[in-house]
């Protein structure tokens, strides 16, 4: 039905779509609309529409018909059912409970039968205790009954004061014990057991007493049948700890005890050593026979070994650690830090040089997992070292980043003590008497700190004054290599504390930024250096992954950022000296108007002022900066400077020739009114304007001489070859206008 529901009726076939479209689950009526106007046109598309309707109507008319008989008899056909249905529900209740009766008869069958499980299972637990016990009893009995034979000759064995059970004897009731020992604790906390417990007792007191007197006999005659027999009995007694424990007390602790003594190794600057050199001594030379017997020898035989016994790690070295912080607790005393770390190395030497004499990586293992071995690993205060050491570092680093700017000491490859002290911090993170394997960690992220904080001290340099009083006979920065004493030395009042009142941010020369850039440069160059210095410190703790150790190189871009601001700062200097000397051609008119001063033939002496720092810049520092840095810089400052000489010559020759046409004026003037001159006429040869104009044209041209010398070219610098063409230009006018 469901089959002849879901198919439509046939249409023509002239029909524009498919009739099945309509009873797919994703139909669209927009998708559907669209699709069809690709092939016909709307009014077409309607008309098949309603064609198709109309079919669907008759198809449902003919359905309703073809089933209208059902529909009209369903009524009829349900008369009587309610009597059928009555008749069927005695029935069906009478099976209900029959089935009911069966299924409490079998669940009655079940309990019956788990009841009976249960209690089966009861007496087989409870037989097998009663077995246990009897095992136990019989294990007991058998004990005795060998010991008992042993000691024939004494009133009982077991009141002996001195048990020497050896050979076979003990052999048997070590196995017997064996068994003896399993039933017990499966028959643990039966009454019975404890009534017998007392006699277990002494059977393995007189046991443990023979195994160890037999042990201690072996190792004192060196018998080695006799330590493999006692070792294997303790195996077989499932006692292997107590054979080892033995070995720590009687024959470790005594030598420990005697070897470790605080005043010996106090009174020694190498008693540390010795001490470890003789604690390292005791394995080959005591615990032979034992590596031979339990397989801990190269040498031994691995078929006649005892295996199960490591007395290295649980005899040995517990009584070692167990004496190093008993006896010698100023070992891990971290209050002197060069102390601490000439101990702490000693130590580790001795404690890989004790891990070499385990034979075998699993023995290595079963140490480092010993408690003994991470209580005297975290015995060592380390993060307490570092911050003594993290101190140290960062008060000397402090105490040279500060407002007063000294020099480096002598043989420094840095001009500023901050930068010295920097590197020099750098270098003694990771240097051998310092670096420790396990801070790595901690002195890497320093490393980062340290240079972030010299950084940050540049990035401060940066927002200071810069100070115009180092030079007494200058109005200008000192830009030499000669010390700055109003901010290297200074006076007891700035050294004692913090800015002044009057002024709270400290200045700086320009030569201090000039030493800035030197370092900056200086410190780049040896922080690869340092990387090398760095990498077999990391290796050491198996890292090998260098290319992942970016944080260095974004250090190294966080000082060059710091290069550009200060090469302004110089440059501005530089150029604000510059122009403070040029500015006095602004007093050439003053110099020769009305003067009768003679024809000028050389440069004026404020040329070669201006002039002085450049000089002094390529002089003083050529040693401490890259030639192409000392040229940026003369660069920018001429340019810079140049630029306002131009402007202040200008004006100059702007001002002489304003003078001249009023002069001009006021000869025209007096040639018509001839009575009571002004003043004397202009004498034969060049006038005062003309001298003007010369000198400064023999400035400007001694200023590009200059420039050249200095290894530039002066057709690059910002407004000169215009400052020249200003005053040729000039000075051509003045000729072409002289009679």
């Amino acid at each position: 039905m469901e089959k002849s529901r879901m198919n439509l009726p046939k249409g023509p076939d002239t029909l524009c779509f498919d009739k099945d479209e309509f009873m797919k689950e994703d139909f669209d009526v927009d998708h559907f609309v669209s699709d069809c106007r690709k092939r016909v046109q709307l009014e077409e598309l309607r008309g098949d529409l309603e064609l198709y309707y109309r079919l669907l109507k008759t198809a449902m008319v003919e359905l309703i018909n073809k089933d209208y008989a059902d529909f009209v008899n369903l009524s009829t056909n349900l008369v009587g059912m309610d009597k059928a249905l009555n008749q069927l529900s005695v029935p069906l209740g009478q099976l209900r409970e029959e089935v009911l009766s069966l299924r409490s008869s079998v669940n009655e069958g079940i309990r019956a039968v788990d009841e009976r499980m249960c209690k089966q299972e009861d007496i087989r637990k409870k037989k097998m205790c009663v077995l246990r016990l009897i095992q136990v009893i019989r294990s007991v009995e058998k004990i005795e009954k060998i010991l008992n034979s042993q000691g024939s000759k004494e009133t009982s064995a077991l009141e002996a004061s001195s048990p020497l059970l050896t050979g076979q004897i003990l052999e048997r009731v070590a196995t017997e014990f064996n068994q003896l020992q399993f039933h017990a604790v499966q028959s643990k906390g039966m009454p019975l057991l404890d009534k017998v417990r007392p006699r277990i007792a002494r059977i393995t007191a007189m046991l443990q007493q023979s195994l160890e007197h037999l042990l201690l006999e072996g190792l004192r005659t060196s018998n080695v049948d006799m330590v493999r027999h006692c070792l294997r009995t303790y195996a077989t007694i499932d006692k292997t700890r107590d054979a080892e424990a033995l070995v720590g007390q009687v024959l470790v602790k005594p030598y420990v005890d005697e070897v470790i003594v605080e005043q010996t190794v106090e009174s020694d600057p190498n008693g540390l050593q010795i001490m470890f050199d003789k604690l390292l001594g005791f394995v080959p030379h005591h615990c032979r026979l034992l590596r031979e017997v339990t397989g801990g020898a190269v040498s031994s035989e691995k078929r006649s070994s005892v295996p199960g016994y490591d007395f290295l790690v649980n005899s040995v070295w517990p009584e070692i650690v167990r004496g190093l912080e008993e006896k010698l607790p100023s070992l891990f005393n971290p209050g002197n830090p060069d102390a601490f770390h000439k101990k702490y190395t000693i130590s580790m030497d001795f404690v890989r040089a004790f891990e070499q004499q385990c034979g075998t990586q699993a023995s290595v293992r079963r140490l480092r997992a010993h408690p003994a071995y991470h209580s005297f690993n975290n015995k060592w205060n380390l993060p307490v070292y570092f911050q003594i050491r993290f101190r140290e570092i960062a008060g000397s680093l402090e105490a040279a980043l500060t407002d007063t700017l000294e020099n480096a000491p002598a043989g420094s490859s840095f001009c500023l003590l901050a930068s010295h002290r920097t590197w020099s911090s750098l270098q003694r993170c990771w240097s051998d008497e310092m670096f420790l394997p396990v801070l790595v960690h901690r002195l890497w992220r320093l490393t980062l700190q340290i240079l972030a904080r010299y950084s940050v001290f540049v990035r401060e340099l940066l927002l200071r004054p810069i100070s115009n009083e180092s030079a007494k006979d200058s109005k200008k920065p000192l830009v030499t290599g000669s010390k700055d004493p109003s901010v290297t030395q200074g006076n007891g009042e700035d050294q004692g504390g913090g800015p002044s009142e009057t002024q709270p941010v400290a200045s700086i020369s320009s030569t201090h930024l000039v030493y800035v850039v030197a370092d900056l440069d200086k410190l780049q160059e040896q922080l690869p250096e340092l990387l090398e210095t760095i990498k077999p410190k990391l290796e050491m703790i198996g890292f090998k992954n260098f290319s992942s150790i970016s944080a260095l190189e974004d250090s190294q871009t966080s000082l060059s950022a710091c290069v550009p601001a200060l090469s302004d700062r110089i440059i501005q200097d530089l150029s604000e000296s510059c122009f403070s000397s040029l500015k006095g051609a602004l007093e050439v008119p003053r110099l020769y108007r009305r003067t009768n001063k003679e024809v000028p033939t050389a440069a004026s002496s404020y040329v070669d002022s201006a002039l002085k720092p450049f000089r002094q810049l390529q002089s003083g520092h050529k040693d401490k900066l890259r030639p192409a840095v000392i040229r940026q810089w003369l660069h920018g400052a001429l340019s810079e400077s140049t630029h306002k000489y131009y402007e202040t010559v200008s004006d100059v020759l702007n001002s002489v020739k304003k003078m001249e046409e009023s002069l001009k004026r006021l000869k025209q003037a007096r040639k018509t009114t001839p009575a009571n001159p002004v003043g004397p006429g202009p004498g034969p040869g060049m006038s005062d304007d003309d001298k003007i104009r010369l000198q400064l044209a023999l400035d400007v041209e001694y200023l590009g001489e200059q420039i050249q010398k200095m290894g530039l070219v002066t057709k690059d610098i910002k407004n000169f070859p215009a400052l020249a063409e200003l005053v040729v230009a000039a000075q051509d006018q003045a000729t072409a206008e002289q009679p």
